[in-house]
């Protein structure tokens, strides 16, 4: 809305609350006439008329123009933060764009998943087969059908066969971990992390016990009992009498 029209309307809102509070008079009593843009106004009517109501006409009319002035200036400053604002964003887009070039070419640091932000992950533990006598003999019953005697159910009654069946018939002290999974490739089985079913064997089962060597195990008294009286389960069979072995 340009000056004049602000003006304009102010000026003519206020004329005709002035013109109803003087309803009294009829129009050839009086007549006003308004020249907004030379700042002229003239009051017609009688003498008395005009002596009692001009001062208070041009006072409201001063005040109407004050008005209509300020509301130019507001408006005028609007424009200007307006027509700023719209400026804003691409300045700042080339104020920020260098810093964007500086951050892409800061290292990054490494973002890893799952516990691996905290801890290392354990080194994988390999452990080959180790040869061992596991075939049937004169002295001594073999491995496949002790296993298939005794039916273990799962890894850790597997390996307390295992470790029975070399403790007991081929006369060890302690059985290495290469060992237990050479039992699994003579009773064609999978191979479990056999370091976990002994660890676990030995602090959940109590069926095995830590050897003197770091990967070796030996047979508890726990363990010895379970494979000779509580297998095979299902039946509640207890081992059959075998060879033992004899020293020349």
């Amino acid at each position: 809305m340009s000056f004049a029209v602000s003006l304009a309307h102010r000026t003519s809102s206020l004329i005709k609350n002035f013109y109803m509070l003087y309803t009294d008079l009829t129009n050839s009593e009086a007549r006003f006439t308004i020249n907004v843009r030379e700042g002229m106004v003239e009051l017609e009517g009688k003498e008395s008329f005009v002596d009692k109501h001009l001062e208070k006409f041009e006072e409201i009319f001063k005040m109407a123009v004050k008005e209509a002035i300020t509301r130019g200036v507001e408006q005028s400053l609007e424009l200007k933060a307006q027509s700023a604002q719209a400026a804003l964003p691409a300045e700042l887009a080339e104020q920020k764009e260098p810093s964007s070039v500086i951050e892409q070419s800061l290292p990054q640091p490494h973002k890893s998943n799952g516990s691996a932000t905290k801890h290392s992950a354990r080194p994988a533990i390999i452990i080959h087969p180790i040869p061992v006598d596991l075939k049937a003999n004169e002295s001594k019953i073999g491995l496949r059908e002790f296993y298939a005697d005794k039916k273990p159910a799962n890894h850790y009654e597997k390996t307390a066969v295992f470790v029975y069946y070399l403790t007991k018939f081929n006369n060890q002290q302690e059985v290495k971990f290469g060992e237990i999974l050479s039992c699994y490739d003579e009773v064609n089985e999978k191979k479990p992390s056999i370091a976990d079913i002994v660890k676990n064997s030995i602090r959940y089962k109590g069926w095995l016990d830590q050897g003197s060597e770091k990967y070796s195990a030996l047979l508890t008294i726990s363990g010895e009992n379970f494979v000779k009286f509580d297998l095979p389960a299902q039946n509640g069979k207890t081992e059959q009498q075998h060879p033992t072995v004899t020293n020349n």
